[in-house]
C-alpha cells in the first residue's frame, strides 16, 4: 500500500481548511521545500538582527572615536596654550637676566661670581633653555622638561637677585652714610691741608674746611648718622660730631648753638646746629672735618652738590 501524507491549508472560501494530499516522492519534496523555506526565513531574520547589532556596535565605536578625538583636540589645545605660557615665562626670565647684567654694570659689580651658589645648579642660565617651536610634535614630555629647566633657572636667578639686592642694599646704606652735600652756605675761608696758622704764623696742617658766614647760619647733616658728641670742646668751642657708620665721622666746630643732643639720629639735610664764633676763631665760620677710620680727609671730595 502506498504511503500518503495530508497537508491542510487555510481555506479561502466557505470551508475553514482545505485538504491537500501528497504521496511518495511528492511528500518528501514538499518537506524539503518547507524546511528550506524555514531555514531561509531564519537566516533572513538572523541577518537582519546581525545587521542591526553590527550597526549599533559601529555607532558606539564611532561615538567613542568622536569623544576620543575631542579629548585629543582638547589636550592639544591645552599643550599649545601651555607651550605659549612657557615661552612667555622664558622671555620674562631672559629679561630679568638682562636686567641683572645692567644693574651689575651700573653698580660696577662685575659679572656674577663663579663661586655664586646659584651657578652650581644645572641649567642656571636662561639662554640654555631649549626652544621648541612645534610643541605638538614634541608632546607633553618636552613641555615638562622645559618647565623643569625653567624652574631651575628661575631658582638660580632668584638666588642671584637676592645676592644682588643684599649688595645694593649695603651700598645704599654706605651711600646714605657717606657725606655728599655741603653742610652750610657761605664762602671758603681756609682749605684743607698745609697752611700758615693765623694764630702762630707758623706752618701747620689744617684738618678741616672752613666756611664763613653770618652767626646763626643753619648747619645741616651731610649724611645720615647719629650724634656722637654735642657740647664744648677746647679750641673747637661748641661742637657737634656725627657718626655715620662704616668708619665715617664728621665734626662741626665754632658753633653758636646745637640743635641736637647726643644719641639723636639725623638724616641727610636735617638741621643740626647754627654757625657761630666760639672757641679759637678769628670770625664767624664753620670748621668742617671728615674723618674715615680716624684719618682726616679733604672734605671737598665729599661735597657733591
Amino acid at each position: 500500500m502506498q504511503h500518503q501524507d495530508t497537508v491542510y491549508s487555510e481555506g479561502l472560501g466557505r470551508g475553514l481548511f482545505r485538504e491537500i494530499s501528497f504521496s511518495g516522492p511528492h511528500a518528501l519534496a514538499m518537506m524539503v521545500l518547507l524546511m528550506a523555506l524555514a531555514s531561509t526565513l531564519s537566516l533572513s531574520f538572523y541577518a537582519q538582527w546581525a545587521t542591526r547589532h553590527h550597526q549599533t556596535v559601529v555607532d558606539g565605536l564611532m561615538l567613542k572615536l568622536v569623544h576620543r578625538q575631542g579629548e585629543i583636540d582638547a589636550r592639544d589645545g591645552h599643550l599649545l596654550a601651555l607651550s605659549g605660557k612657557i615661552h612667555g615665562l622664558k622671555e620674562t626670565l631672559l629679561d630679568l637676566y638682562a636686567f641683572e647684567k645692567k644693574i651689575r654694570v651700573i653698580a660696577d659689580l662685575g659679572p656674577a661670581p663663579v663661586s655664586d651658589p646659584a651657578r652650581g645648579m644645572g641649567g642656571a642660565s636662561p639662554e640654555d633653555i631649549g626652544a621648541y617651536p612645534f610643541p605638538m610634535a614634541r608632546g607633553g614630555g618636552a613641555l615638562a622638561a622645559q618647565l623643569r629647566e625653567l624652574d631651575v633657572a628661575a631658582e638660580a636667578e632668584m638666588a642671584r637677585l637676592d645676592v644682588l639686592y643684599d649688595i645694593l642694599y649695603e651700598k645704599r646704606l654706605v651711600l646714605d652714610a657717606t657725606p655728599s652735600i655741603c653742610p652750610t652756605t657761605g664762602w671758603n675761608s681756609s682749605r684743607f691741608g698745609p697752611r700758615i696758622s693765623p694764630f702762630s704764623g707758623k706752618k701747620s696742617v689744617h684738618k678741616g674746611y672752613d666756611i664763613a658766614n653770618y652767626v646763626g647760619t643753619p648747619i645741616i647733616a651731610p649724611a645720615d648718622g647719629v650724634v656722637a658728641f654735642a657740647g664744648k670742646r677746647g679750641s673747637m668751642g661748641i661742637m657737634v660730631s656725627l657718626d655715620h657708620g662704616y668708619g665715617m665721622v664728621t665734626h662741626y666746630g665754632h658753633l653758636s648753638k646745637v640743635l641736637k643732643k647726643r644719641g639723636d639720629r639725623v638724616t641727610r639735610g636735617e638741621k643740626i646746629a647754627l654757625m657761630g664764633n666760639t672757641g679759637r676763631s678769628t670770625g664767624p665760620h664753620l670748621h668742617y672735618e671728615v674723618r674715615v677710620n680716624g684719618i682726616p680727609m679733604n672734605p671737598v671730595t665729599y661735597i657733591l652738590d
